[in-house]
């Protein structure tokens, strides 16, 4: 923990120090969102990187989501009891913002991935039942 904070004390200027300790996790899950018409939208997704504050999740098909949209992200019943998850993960939907588009890819024009952060207080012990 020392180290982490010793490094973004020295950030190359015009980069975002990272807020978690982020794991390589692939588990599958599905993000749920309103388009700006209001209508309600899916996509399957797969994690790629997880912190207890954000998460990266790839869409298994093109999907295009604003910057900023809200979003809800749940991991796949299958994907919940994986040693590695935040607890906030393992216990169904959790309110999310896009904070970062992924490149584009250039046989769909669509982002590879999202960067969400998830809107919840990083200091709440989650309880289990």
């Amino acid at each position: 923990m020392i180290q982490t904070v010793v490094h973004s004390q020295h950030q190359v200027a015009g980069t975002q120090p990272r807020i978690g300790n982020r794991r390589k996790l692939r588990v599958p899950g599905r993000l749920t969102w309103r388009d700006a018409s209001g209508a309600l939208k899916f996509v399957s997704v797969v994690t790629r990187d997880v912190s207890d504050v954000d998460v990266f999740v790839e869409c298994q098909v093109p999907a295009s989501i604003p910057l900023y949209r809200l979003v809800h992200l749940q991991i796949e019943r299958t994907g919940r009891d994986c040693a590695d998850l935040p607890a906030v993960l393992q216990h169904g939907k959790v309110l999310s913002a896009v904070y970062r588009v992924g490149p584009y890819r250039s046989s769909t024009g669509t982002p590879q991935g999202y960067a969400l952060r998830l809107l919840v207080d990083p200091m709440r012990k989650t309880t289990t039942h």
